[in-house]
């Protein structure tokens, strides 16, 4: 019969507390940045000219399209040979951002032209430059209609995150195969971050779609 030991797994209750905390920091950066990433390109491809559309169009389809642990290992093993070198923290936000940046656009561009064309020549009616119209008309509406979309879009990368362990990045998931190789409870520990990263995934979810409600479309 197996005993499960899962007291000595909580007792390294920091160390799951450090990467829990990285892991959200890395997430946030990501949100951010890829959220920021998302919205240019996907004017870009909906309203910006032609040979920046295809540009973008290129990168969204290349990173849509290779795996994220790929993406990461480029960043942090392959750059080097070009004379770049990043710390696995940075190697891991700007993969992160870089993955959702592509995602992000296709959700936002769905959400942009979903608006009504109406409601465009109606601002521009108003002597709105192009930039008004698109931040104050279609912007706010678009991320309420994808919104959702967008919501669990973050919570993939943030679960994605796990993989930056890889290149020694200390989030969540570094953290707990460290805590097994010295208790060798590999079980326990790794049910233990299952549980945190379900209770990230949570209240990432909830908080993002309370913050899109009060800072974002909402207004």
């Amino acid at each position: 019969m197996i005993a499960l030991d899962f007291p000595a797994v909580l007792q390294q209750w920091p160390a799951l507390a450090r990467g829990a905390a990285f892991t959200v920091a890395l997430s946030a950066a990501a949100a951010a940045g890829g959220m920021a990433l998302g919205v240019a390109c996907a004017w870009s491809r909906a309203w910006g000219p032609r040979p920046l559309a295809a540009v973008v169009s290129v990168y969204v389809e290349l990173i849509r399209n290779t795996p994220f642990i790929v993406q990461l290992f480029f960043l942090f093993f392959g750059l080097p040979s070009l004379g770049v070198k990043l710390s696995p923290e940075l190697a891991s936000v700007l993969a992160m951002v870089i993955n959702l940046g592509a995602y992000a656009a296709e959700i936002v561009r769905a959400g942009i032209e979903g608006t009504p064309r109406g409601q465009i020549e109606a601002a521009r009616s108003l002597a709105l430059n192009e930039w008004q119209v698109f931040v104050r008309v279609v912007l706010p509406p678009s991320l309420a209609r994808v919104w959702p979309a967008m919501v669990s879009q973050i919570v993939i990368v943030m679960l994605g995150s796990a993989v930056c362990g890889q290149i020694s990045a200390q989030e969540l998931s570094y953290q707990a195969n460290l805590i097994q190789s010295r208790n060798f409870r590999g079980f326990e520990s790794f049910i233990v971050a299952t549980a945190i990263y379900l209770g990230l995934s949570v209240a990432v979810r909830h908080g993002l779609q309370w913050a899109g409600r009060r800072f974002i479309f909402g207004r």
